[in-house]
């Protein structure tokens, strides 16, 4: 009996080093170029506001070194103490759309004629620019034409000039901000709703709960990935304020008005301005204080995932 020829084994080609790493590296690719805008338009400018803040610059001459001055200063300028306290109002306040969107959202959340027109009217307000916002509440507020003070006056009080009172004039922005934010708190709701195990509920019912039992113990929990988000733009947003500020009172009364953002734009950008490096002392106290609350939350994430 004849062997058969043995059939020459040929090596396989050398596979590249991406394919070899396909898996790993493709996900990055995609990523490259948010990651490359992150870098040029985010992290980039945080690390010059830092730098320029070191400064006595007016945007255009040249830079002079200052050090610490910029924030020494900061120190005894009673319309930043001022910006500081409006914004600690705003972050207080502001967190009312929390619970004001999940209370919507369980409202909206129920099958009652006219749902549908009820959805629509209170998701209005989230597809309003600030800009409209602003303006519809200034004109609300009017002293005398005003809508605010036709229903006092339906109950025999006087006017009042909302906004151009310094104790009010803020407490009347936030109340304009609100408006909106509590629509995009209760989108979020909406959407927690929908993923609530339908069995969960089912059960405490058979166990019992009902009415803020049923809410407090089985669907508030299921929903705390919405909350996460809601108090991460809500708080977000309430630091980030300024373009109610710009449109309804402009600072005032008084300067009254002011929160941090608004005051760094007045003092590096505005007419009477052109401080630079003082502004960006402004700007680097406001990110130090967004930073914060952004690594609390992150910790909270990590600590949630670790958990599981």
């Amino acid at each position: 009996m004849t062997n058969a020829p043995a059939v020459p084994q040929t090596a396989a080609p050398a596979r590249g080093w991406y394919k070899r790493n396909e898996i790993a590296v493709t996900p990055w690719l995609f990523l490259a170029p948010a990651i490359l805008f992150f870098l040029v338009y985010v992290i980039s400018p945080i690390f010059q506001s830092i730098q320029i803040s070191f400064y006595d610059w007016d945007g255009l001459g040249e830079a002079r070194y200052v050090g610490m001055a910029n924030y020494v200063e900061l120190m005894d300028d009673s319309a930043f103490e001022v910006s500081l306290w409006n914004n600690l109002k705003w972050l207080l306040f502001y967190l009312l759309a929390i619970p004001g969107g999940l209370f919507i959202a369980l409202f909206l959340n129920q099958t009652v004629t006219g749902i549908r027109i009820y959805k629509s009217l209170f998701f209005f307000p989230f597809v309003l620019s600030q800009v409209v916002v602003g303006l519809v509440f200034s004109w609300f507020y009017l002293p005398n034409e005003g809508l605010l003070n036709g229903l006092l006056g339906v109950f025999g009080l006087g006017p009042v000039n909302v906004l151009g009172d310094p104790t009010l004039a803020t407490y009347g922005i936030i109340a304009a901000g609100l408006w909106p934010q509590t629509a995009y708190c209760m989108i979020l709701y909406l959407t927690g709703l929908n993923a609530v195990d339908p069995e969960q509920i089912e059960a405490g019912r058979l166990d019992g709960a009902k009415g803020w039992r049923m809410l407090w113990y089985i669907i508030i929990p299921q929903l705390r990935p919405a909350t996460f988000i809601a108090f991460v733009v809500t708080i977000i947003g309430a630091l980030r304020s300024f373009d109610l500020i710009s449109i309804m009172t402009n600072g005032g009364p008084f300067g009254q008005t002011r929160v941090l953002s608004f005051y760094m734009f007045e003092k590096a950008l505005s007419e009477y301005g052109f401080r630079m490096g003082y502004g960006a002392a402004i700007a680097v106290v406001l990110f130090l204080i967004m930073l914060v609350f952004i690594a609390y939350f992150l910790w909270s994430m990590w600590s949630e995932e670790k958990g599981r």
